[in-house]
């Protein structure tokens, strides 16, 4: 910890273990990301994410990296919902997520809700690698502001790559200082959760999953390559959860 805030970072590397489950050779967490394996289910390593301190504060840097390699499959989820608070520190607070999947392994990446509240400047990036063969989910929710309150500035990125070429790269800002229109009809229209969902899968390649409108404000679209993209808006971070679990149930079928 230092005055300009904290910096930490939490490691996840998963192996096959040559007996038809996955090894957890490295998990490694550091002050405010502790991880912690979990009940596994078949040849799936489950690991939970567990903040220590509130954060990311300003001034913060936080990153979370996961490698899976051949023939393993890990699935990441959180403790709690991450909350983006404003710090004593001055400055951007950001949180950069790493995740790298090798050909024949899977990766679910489904941690709680981002939170951003009222005072806070957050910038998230997300950056996947992918090999050909490799499975991916890949969830991220972000709910403006808490109860009652506005949100603070938000920023994040989110990229995926196959075999080092681009499926998805986007990014969104909002809040106070975001460029004008963020909250307006063609954005949120007033909404207070978004949520997005990625899904690759080899077959895709071959029967890419039908475009389509989930509800009013979510739809599915099939991405250039085996992906599709779940985008969806919602009053609150349980009606997102619950359209984001359908869309995945749809697609795991």
């Amino acid at each position: 910890m230092t005055t300009a805030g904290v910096r930490a970072t939490a490691r996840i590397g998963a192996r096959a273990d040559g007996r038809g489950g996955t090894a957890l050779p490295v998990l490694e967490g550091e002050g405010p990301l502790a991880l912690r394996r979990t009940r596994a289910s078949g040849d799936e390593a489950r690991v939970m994410l567990v903040g220590a301190m509130s954060g990311p504060l300003g001034g913060d840097r936080f990153a979370v990296e996961a490698e899976v390699g051949e023939g393993a499959r890990l699935h990441v989820g959180s403790a709690a919902a991450t909350i983006a608070l404003p710090g004593q520190a001055k400055g951007e607070a950001r949180y950069d997520v790493r995740l790298d999947v090798s050909g024949g392994g899977e990766l679910r990446w489904l941690p709680e809700q981002l939170i951003s509240a009222q005072g806070s400047d957050l910038y998230v990036s997300s950056r996947v690698e992918l090999r050909s063969g490799a499975r991916l989910v890949f969830r991220e929710e972000q709910v403006l502001g808490r109860v009652g309150e506005q949100p603070g500035r938000l920023t994040s990125r989110l990229t995926v790559r196959l075999d080092g070429r681009p499926l998805l790269d986007q990014e969104l800002s909002c809040g106070p200082g975001a460029p004008g229109g963020w909250d307006g009809p063609a954005g949120f229209g007033g909404h207070r959760a978004l949520g997005q969902l990625v899904v690759v899968r080899p077959e895709f390649e071959s029967e890419p999953p039908q475009a389509r409108l989930l509800e009013e404000y979510a739809a599915l679209m099939p991405l250039a390559g085996p992906a599709a993209l779940v985008s969806a808006l919602a009053p609150d971070a349980l009606r997102l959860r619950r359209v984001l679990d359908e869309a995945l149930r749809a697609l795991d079928r």
